[in-house]
């Protein structure tokens, strides 16, 4: 468990790196199996959400996301995700490169170093 030093440090750090920036996300959900539809359901009215999976494994419900910004996906998850009646935890992994979406091939750029 981290300090409240160390998550603050760590939200500067992403909030810096991705100030400005689209963020796309992958979110897990742990919920209360009786109520999977219903937040499968609700998860997928909102705009920002691309993508609703029920899933079988650790996790019930798998999400791919876009946002803004780093704070505009916090914001989402906080008040939005976490708040859906029958949500017991979640974790959210934002992407950093995309190889392959929507069976296309994307073709990532690579850095030159001087």
């Amino acid at each position: 468990m981290t300090d409240g030093k160390d998550n603050n440090e760590y939200e500067e750090a992403i909030s810096s790196y991705y100030e400005g920036r689209g963020v796309s996300s992958i979110i897990s959900l742990k919920v209360d199996t009786m109520e999977a539809d219903t937040i499968a359901e609700k998860l997928s009215t909102f705009d920002n959400i691309e993508d609703v999976f029920l899933v079988t494994g650790d996790v019930d419900i798998i999400v791919k996301a876009r946002f803004r910004d780093y704070d505009h996906m916090k914001q989402f998850l906080l008040e939005k995700v976490s708040q859906l009646e029958g949500v017991e935890n979640l974790h959210s992994q934002m992407i950093i490169t995309t190889y392959k979406e929507r069976n296309q091939v994307i073709a990532v750029e690579e850095s030159s170093e001087d």
